[in-house]
């Protein structure tokens, strides 16, 4: 018998009237069963962090950063079986699932360490003006309130982590949903967060199905909504909620641009790797994969045939195995939908080079050229194994194909180019730009968004504190400056 997972109540394990499956997408198994939360068990937990909300606000900085180190170092010490929750919850790669947990671990000692740094205080002279003598401003900031934190199912321990780390760092208590599918990863943060002394009604993380959710996204207790997902939800989010504060990372179709000075052995040796590598890590489940290639004319007919045997080097099968590159898709509607997406592409004129095949909730690396604009798989992201390469000709017109998308996360730019590297960041509307590698590079203490469609607000450690928080001006007043 699979025993029933406990969700986290205002700090404490509780269970409700009703339970779900957790399966896995490589082999249908049973990963485990997760308990739901009542209506009023999910009132409780909102009206216990709404009711600390100002106590937590004023904890010693100490208390949280242990809280947050105590996190990271048992991330480290269950690292091996955490990883083999998410590729059995998530049908990741075990190699790449280990990589998440280190990610994690990165998360909540970043978290930790601006915990103790932030809201130091930002002193300033008004006496630069007459009627400013004797006055001095302090700025620091506040949390806006408790935080919804809604988190997907592709990285299911890393971005809930990416939800709470911050709201602790700041101050602000917190209430996660982890995604339906994968809720066992962001249960495991529970574990962890209840071997600390933060206080009880501080953190919850509560499986509530989707359907329960718009009641808690309306609910004025919550001001600041924290959303990772698709586009289609993260608008409908902020559009009911026009008051709200919204952090929103959406989609994008990532694209790397290889230009014209990219040109040796070595250099379509490595941009070909790295395409093929993270156009199909996490199966292609991740909203900075790389979806299009976009290569100057003078290396297309190069490195074409590179990315085509670098793709078709990946190993796919079994999540559990070391050797395994990709992985099964979350569940088969998802990899039915990838399909009729290539099928509808290879319909209109494009050439299928490698790929294109389904097997239940799996689905081959796949690569096409010459795909039609019109075509859903050009415009929207594909959230699969799939991958796009285009020619063009010089580096203007590279950048307008890039920017030729309604999304705008980040983009990979293979150059040597100081000069061009710096046009790029002027020229491509995203929300971060790579040079020398793919725009699947993610630093978790960076700034992290979008431009566009692809959301508002940013992610990183620090910066999702930011967006936690207010400024608030302390004036003081008859001082001798």
């Amino acid at each position: 018998m699979t025993s029933t997972h406990a969700f986290w109540l205002a700090g404490r394990q509780a269970t409700g009237e009703d339970s779900f499956d957790v399966t896995s997408p490589w082999d249908g198994r049973i990963v485990g069963k997760v308990s739901v939360p009542t209506a009023d068990q999910v009132e409780e937990a909102v009206a216990a962090a709404y009711a600390v909300r100002d106590s937590f606000a004023a904890t010693p900085a100490h208390v949280r950063a242990a809280a947050l180190d105590h996190v990271s170092k048992r991330l480290i010490e269950r690292t091996e079986e955490i990883a083999r929750l998410i590729s059995a919850e998530n049908g990741k790669p075990i190699k790449w699932a280990r990589g998440e947990v280190g990610r994690a671990v990165s998360v909540f000692r970043f978290a930790a360490e601006e915990a103790r740094r932030f809201n130091g205080g930002e002193a300033q002279r008004l006496d630069t003006e007459a009627g400013g003598q004797g006055r001095l401003a302090l700025t620091r900031r506040f949390p806006k309130g408790v935080v919804l934190g809604i988190a997907p199912f592709n990285f299911p321990l890393n971005l809930c982590a990416h939800k709470v780390a911050p709201a602790i760092a700041a101050g602000a208590p917190i209430i996660l949903k982890p995604a339906p599918a994968t809720p066992l990863s962001g249960l495991i943060i529970g574990e962890l967060l209840a071997e600390t002394d933060l206080p009880a009604g501080s953190w919850s993380i509560l499986p509530v199905p989707n359907e329960a959710m718009p009641a808690l996204v309306q609910d004025e207790r919550l001001p600041v909504i924290s959303f990772t997902g698709s586009e289609k939800v993260g608008y409908a989010i902020m559009d009911s909620v026009p008051r709200k504060h919204c952090t929103l990372e959406l989609g994008g179709n990532g694209a790397a641009v290889v230009l014209a000075d990219y040109a040796s052995d070595e250099d379509l040796d490595w941009a070909a790797n790295r395409i093929a590598t993270f156009s199909n890590y996490q199966g292609g489940q991740s909203c900075i994969s790389v979806q299009r290639v976009i290569a100057d004319a003078s290396v297309y007919d190069r490195l074409l045939p590179r990315i085509v045997a670098a793709v078709e080097a990946q190993v796919t099968g079994d999540p559990s195995d070391d050797t395994t590159d990709v992985g099964p898709l979350v569940s088969e509607d998802a990899a039915k939908r990838v399909e009729s997406w290539v099928d509808e592409a290879v319909t209109a004129g494009a050439k299928l080079l490698t790929g294109g095949k389904r097997d239940g909730a799996s689905y081959a690396p796949t690569v096409l050229t010459d795909v039609p604009a019109d075509v859903t798989i050009a415009c929207e992201e594909v959230f699969g194994p799939v991958l796009t390469v285009q020619k063009v000709n010089g580096e203007t017109e590279a950048f307008a194909a890039a920017n030729d998308s309604k999304y705008g996360l980040q983009a990979g730019v293979f150059t040597h180019d100081l000069q061009a590297s710096f046009r790029a960041h002027r020229a491509l509307e995203v929300g971060g730009v790579i040079i020398g590698d793919v725009p699947s590079y993610r630093a978790d203490q960076m700034p992290y968004g979008g431009a566009k469609q692809s959301g508002v607000g940013r992610e990183g450690v620090k910066f999702a504190m930011d967006d936690y928080t207010y400024e608030r001006v302390l004036v003081l007043t008859g001082l001798a400056l």
